[in-house]
């Protein structure tokens, strides 16, 4: 297949499945079996367009947030942000050192699926029997920031869904909140594990000098405009529906990998 068509695919994947509690990551190692392996960093940096599309759907909240940081409620949730974010980046950092990689083959990423398909099933659960919250705790930004670094060892398990179902389980029940909540502390997140790759590329000049940039840009883009249709869609969705769906779309896909697999 032509590398600029499969930038584009890829690109597409990264931006529907980002935000969805899927796993993009896994979602991309599947795909890049057939339309070939990329380098972190290309992965990493349509990650961080798909994360653009989250600036652009809460533009006016992160408005709010940079004018109003003083008024103490924006100031406190902003703490909160930085917070999960430093408890992401401190455990990240640690998980690296000890030489946490991430998988390439497909059979851990077809286990991850599938457990964290019944993970959703039980947190939704519990989340029925639950009085209706709104309120972010710290023990919700400990959570989260510690769920992000999981899904990060794990392909398959969705930085988002980790993020948005720990907030859950901590008492953020909100769904919408939830997702809010995990999706703004996702943006420096991914925002600086691009700028960590970035960094690293640009010390290796054998690696700079054989990166397709223009595929890669390319691929950012398109996971930008997907992205934002995507978050639109889901922020709609679990407005007045559960997560459930997303359960059996991971217990069906994993399957699937598994015979995949083992063929």
């Amino acid at each position: 297949m032509n590398d600029w068509l499969a930038a584009v695919l890829l690109g597409i994947i990264e931006g529907l499945t980002e935000f969805l509690p899927i796993s993009s990551t896994g979602h991309l190692l599947i795909a890049e079996e057939w339309l070939g392996r990329r380098s972190d960093l290309f992965n990493v940096a349509i990650q961080a367009g798909a994360i653009v599309a989250v600036c652009l759907v809460y533009r006016m909240r992160l408005v709010t947030l940079a004018t109003g940081w003083r008024e103490k409620e924006n100031f406190d949730y902003i703490a909160k942000v930085s917070s999960a974010f430093f408890i992401t980046a401190v455990l990240g950092l640690i998980a690296k050192k000890l030489g946490a990689e991430l998988p390439d083959t497909v059979t851990p990423i077809a286990i991850a699926l599938i457990v964290g398909g019944f993970v959703i099933f039980a947190v939704e659960a519990w989340v029925k029997k639950q009085p209706s919250s709104e309120t972010l705790t710290w023990g919700v930004v400990i959570a989260v920031g510690v769920a992000q670094v999981i899904a990060g060892v794990f392909p398959g398990t969705s930085r988002s869904a980790a993020a948005i179902f720990a907030a859950m389980l901590a008492g953020l029940t909100l769904r919408p909140r939830a997702a809010e909540f995990a999706f703004m502390v996702g943006i420096p997140t991914m925002f600086a594990a691009t700028g960590y790759e970035l960094l690293k590329v640009l010390k290796d000049g054998h690696a700079t000098a054989t990166e397709p940039w223009g595929q890669l840009a390319v691929a950012f883009v398109v996971a930008a405009v997907t992205g934002f249709a995507a978050v639109r869609w889901l922020l709609s969705f679990i407005g007045n529906h559960s997560f459930v769906p997303f359960a059996w779309y991971r217990l069906a896909l994993g399957t699937l990998l598994l015979v995949y697999a083992s063929t």
